[in-house]
């Protein structure tokens, strides 16, 4: 039996005794009439093809075939970041860094962006970086083709000349901006909340990086190990 026609015959029957029912033609059952009696006529190579699989065989190739085909759905998603050479640009660097922990869930990062847009305005902002990751395709910006700047749809954005303040939730975060200590952010797995005062401890579970860069006026990184509440 060739592995095309064995690979076909392991998925398209389910059981041993769909795979012995396939070889089992009318007449067979006519002359016969025992299905049971048939199957034991198949296995012993007797009808059917003449190569028949024993049970055992069987059962061997439909586990290979299923490890193999649990093997290719698990072949994880190339990153944004993969091979490229970030060594000079330590923002980007250290999203890279982070990149595949916040893609499987196990960290979530805020990152604080202050630069000049296009117009030479200043402005400032907090990004949902797993959203980013998700919505976006990161590579342009791995890349240095694109510059990451806060938007108004981020967690929170800010023009310095025309005043336009923005704060919006995402599925991570709930933004807390009515708080007489400043802007906080609490994380919707754990409830815990970061805060981003630099004066302030950022929180449980929490680490802030300030990011010493030329890329930007001013980035910095919060970092959250996720725990899931019980």
């Amino acid at each position: 039996m060739d592995d095309v026609t064995g690979a076909d015959q392991m998925e398209s029957h389910s059981t041993y005794e769909e795979y012995l029912d396939s070889q089992i033609s009318d007449t067979d059952m006519w002359y016969l009439e025992n299905e049971d009696l048939a199957r034991q006529l198949v296995e012993l190579g007797y009808r059917g093809n003449g190569d028949t699989l024993k049970r055992e065989e069987f059962e061997a190739r439909k586990k290979a075939l299923r490890e193999r085909s649990t093997q290719k759905t698990n072949v994880p998603k190339q990153l944004s970041s993969a091979g490229k050479d970030l060594t000079n640009f330590p923002t980007l660097l250290a999203l890279a860094n982070r990149e595949e922990l916040v893609r499987n869930g196990k960290l979530t990062s805020i990152i604080f962006i202050r630069d000049k847009n296009a117009k030479g305005q200043e402005i400032s902002g907090y990004i949902d970086f797993a959203l980013r990751l998700k919505t976006e395709n990161f590579e342009p910006y791995f890349e240095r083709r694109k510059k990451l700047m806060p938007k108004p749809s981020d967690l929170s954005y800010y023009n310095w000349e025309t005043q336009t303040s923005t704060s919006n939730s995402t599925p991570n975060f709930q933004v807390i901006a009515d708080n007489e200590t400043g802007l906080l952010f609490k994380n919707k797995r754990d409830r815990k909340v970061i805060n981003v005062d630099p004066n302030a401890a950022p929180g449980d579970n929490s680490t802030r990086t300030e990011i010493a860069t030329t890329e930007f006026l001013q980035v910095v990184i919060y970092d959250h190990m996720t725990r899931r509440k019980s």
